[in-house]
């Protein structure tokens, strides 16, 4: 008998409650912009990309946490609200957003897949489309 390695994974289920939890840690960390914030959202070993098969993804907390710090958004400048769209089995959130920049800054729709290890992000994807803006 063969076993994977993917077999014998133990998976823990992520629940609704718990993504909203970590969606409303990100956002803290996302006006904060603290070091200590935005490495308590992900595990050691993370990944953070911006987009699927990311040719340059953040690698691991220390790297997100550098990459994150260096190119802040400021508070107050952004909204975003969400809604969690699906759990799947393997304890991957699926959530869409919508991110709104104030002052004639765009507004994007968003896409997040997040896979999670005990309440830690392992693996951040997003996708974000720029809303056209009516004339």
């Amino acid at each position: 008998m063969r076993v994977s390695a993917a077999a014998t994974r133990t998976v823990t289920m992520t629940t609704t409650d718990e993504v909203t939890r970590w969606i409303e840690a990100y956002r803290s960390a996302w006006i904060s912009n603290d070091a200590d914030e935005v490495a308590a959202l992900f595990t050691e070993d993370a990944l953070y990309e911006f987009r699927p098969n990311d040719p340059e993804p953040w690698r691991g907390r220390d790297e997100i946490v550098t990459g994150w710090l260096e190119e802040p958004d400021a508070p107050d400048t952004w909204t975003f609200d969400f809604k969690i769209v699906g759990l799947l089995d393997d304890g991957t959130a699926v959530v869409q957003g919508v991110t709104e920049y104030l002052d004639e800054n765009p507004t994007y729709d968003n896409l997040w897949l997040i896979a999670f290890e005990e309440g830690k992000a392992s693996r951040f994807t997003e996708w974000y489309m720029e809303r056209e803006q009516a004339e």
